[in-house]
Parts: C-alpha cells; sequence; structure tokens
C-alpha cells in the first residue's frame, strides 16, 4: 500500500519494508514536492522556506534517508572530504606516536566543525610510485590534503604539490601553486629549553635528535645549535646522538653519552617518547634525574605528567595546530585565483616540572 503525503499533511508516514534504500526521488514524492526542492532542503540552501526545509528534514529522518555521496560528489563537483597523507612508510611506527595521534584528533575535529570527512590515506597504491598521492586524490575525489609526518624529500608528495592540488603540510614544507605550510616554532623551542638548562647552571649539554629528514628533527638541532653558540657553550659532536622520536632511541643514546669520559650534565631530547627512555637508562645507570642529569623534553604528551620524576618539556599546541592547518587549507579551497598563503609558525612554550631540577633549586 502506498501512501501519499500533501504539504500539509503532519501525519507519519512509515518507513519502507525491506533493505531498499529510500531514494531523493521517493523522498520528494512522499514530500509531495520536486526533486529539486528536497535536494535545495537537504543543502540548506536559501530559496526554500524554513517550514518546508524542516518537514524534508523531519520526513528523511522518519525514512532512514541517506544521500548517495558518490552521486553528490558527480552532481555537486565536490566530495566534502580532505585526504590525510600520514605513515605510509611500511616501516614506520608513527601511527604509535601519541603527539601524533592527538594531532590528529584535533585536525579530525577541526575538518568536522568545518563540514568535512577525513580520509586517512595510510598506503600506498598501485601505480607510478612518484604520481601515486595525485593517484589516490583523484580516485576519491579529494578536494585538498593534509600532510603530516611525511619527509622532505618524498618524491611522489613532491609531484603532489607540483600537481595544483591544495595542500596543507604539518611540520612539512610543500612546494607548489597550492601549498601552505603549518608548524610549531620547533627551534625556538629548541633554544628555550637550552637556555633554560644553561640558567639552571649547566654547561654540559647534550641532545638527542629526531631523523633528520624530518623538518622537526632538523629544526630542533638547529635551534639547539643555536642556544650553545649564543651561550657560548661547548657543542662536540658526541653530545649530539640522532634518535628516532621513540623511547628505545632515548634510552640508548643516554647510555651512550652518560658512558663518555666526561659525560653530559643536561639533555635537551627532542621528543617526550626519547626523553622518557632517557630517565629510564640514567635509573639503570645508576644516576638520579636531576642531581647528576637534567632532562627536558619536547611535545608534552600526557606520559609527562605521569613518569617519576615529572618530565620538563616543551609543549605544542595540538589543537592551534591543527585548526591552522585546516584553515589555511580552506583558504587554498576558496573560490577564485588563490596565493600560496604565508607559513603559519605555531608559537611553543616551556613547562617546568621535576627533570630539570628548576623547582628543587628554587626550594632551596
Amino acid at each position: 500500500m502506498s501512501v501519499t503525503r500533501t504539504p500539509g499533511d503532519q501525519t507519519p508516514v512509515p518507513p519502507p519494508q525491506g533493505p531498499t534504500a529510500v531514494t531523493l526521488r521517493e523522498l520528494a514524492r512522499r514530500s509531495g514536492v520536486s526533486t529539486a526542492t528536497v535536494s535545495r532542503a537537504l543543502n540548506n540552501r536559501a530559496d526554500v522556506s524554513e517550514a518546508t526545509r524542516e518537514r524534508i528534514r523531519r520526513l528523511a529522518g522518519e525514512l532512514g534517508y541517506a544521500p548517495n555521496e558518490p552521486a553528490r560528489t558527480l552532481v555537486r563537483r565536490r566530495s566534502d572530504t580532505i585526504g590525510l597523507l600520514w605513515d605510509t612508510w611500511h616501516e614506520s611506527h608513527g601511527l604509535h606516536h601519541p603527539f601524533l595521534q592527538g594531532l590528529l584528533s584535533s585536525v579530525r575535529t577541526a575538518l568536522s566543525e568545518a563540514g568535512y570527512h577525513l580520509m586517512l590515506l595510510t598506503t600506498a597504491g598501485p601505480g607510478d610510485p612518484d604520481s601515486v598521492y595525485v593517484q589516490a586524490v583523484r580516485r576519491h575525489s579529494l578536494e585538498g590534503v593534509i600532510v603530516m609526518g611525511r619527509p622532505a624529500d618524498d618524491r611522489a608528495l613532491r609531484v603532489l604539490a607540483a600537481s595544483g592540488t591544495p595542500c596543507a603540510g604539518l611540520d612539512v614544507t610543500l612546494d607548489g601553486p597550492r601549498t601552505a605550510s603549518v608548524a610549531s616554532d620547533n627551534a625556538s623551542g629548541a633554544e628555550t629549553a637550552v637556555a633554560h638548562l644553561h640558567a639552571l647552571g649547566h654547561r654540559r649539554i647534550a641532545t638527542v635528535t629526531g631523523p633528520p629528514e624530518l623538518p622537526p628533527a632538523a629544526e630542533r638541532l638547529a635551534g639547539f645549535r643555536s642556544a650553545c653558540a649564543r651561550l657560548g657553550l661547548p657543542a662536540p659532536q658526541e653530545y649530539v646522538v640522532t634518535g628516532d622520536f621513540f623511547l628505545e632511541s632515548g634510552h640508548r643514546a643516554v647510555h651512550r653519552l652518560l658512558a663518555l669520559p666526561e659525560p653530559p650534565t643536561a639533555l635537551f631530547a627532542a621528543g617526550d617518547l626519547m626523553a622518557i627512555g632517557a630517565l629510564r637508562a640514567a635509573a639503570e645507570a645508576g644516576r638520579s634525574v636531576p642531581g647528576d642529569l637534567a632532562v627536558v623534553g619536547f611535545d608534552d604528551i600526557d606520559a609527562a605528567t605521569l613518569v617519576s620524576p615529572a618530565l620538563t618539556t616543551v609543549a605544542q599546541d595540538r589543537r592551534a595546530l591543527g585548526a591552522a592547518a585546516v584553515a589555511a587549507l580552506r583558504e587554498l579551497l576558496g573560490p577564485g585565483p588563490v596565493g600560496r598563503p604565508a607559513p603559519s609558525v605555531v608559537p611553543t612554550r616551556l613547562v617546568v616540572r621535576d627533570t630539570c631540577g628548576a623547582r628543587s633549586a628554587a626550594a632551596r
């Protein structure tokens, strides 16, 4: 039995029986209006009365109507979907890093608030490896891409940036006609950490860095070197140990540093996980923190407050980073010709806890 609903009829309409999905045409028939009116109402167009829009939306909810997204994409020529390029190396562990997980959450929230869907692109697809990202954009009708945790020399990323696809890089410098870059003030944060340790009386300050091909690691190392030069601190090569932003590399680095004939009295770790690994290594070597070795990290992950002693660190503003990346991408998606936005740099701040010794020094 079919039921015809007039525009003024408020009688609930029973949903269709069985698994058949309700189409836009069926919704229009039951609403007593044209399919064009239904489409305009569901897309919140101004040329539909509020009463009609509310009636159609209520009926759509009663019938369980869901739009055909591929069809909408074809008609509207936009998908409202943003791709996220992150951790596409099969041997990488970035998906497990707590700071990057938090950053992903902030990007997802900012996109949702702006009305966009997020598609995580974590693996390479078939075809020419140099154009694999461009192919993914076209295959999924993505409107733009946010890039995180990719090395600066990624050839496929360079091809994507040059293709004209709107791209916003988070801690990744992109070179293309419709690209933008957003980053924490990594160098300044590292300089602040070294200056803080220097002010506490340390003159032998070492660092454990991230992978040098990743811009945040390179920038934090540059900030470390700049602060050492400005403060007249020795920075011998053996005081600079390369890590990978994860626990074990910080653990290995500190065992190596403490075995030197003249070990450092302070450590700047370019990531909190490495700093936490450093705390374990110091304990295993019978050294106290901060008595024998002061430690400052970078990121301010949740675990920084849970370890003992609590970790002094340079905090990144994950929410501001995610919001800035989405804002930059939306600028690139705007109508008409768009110039490249100026790089956006989000400030960092030093969070003083117990591993640097500042609290105990102030108490004396």
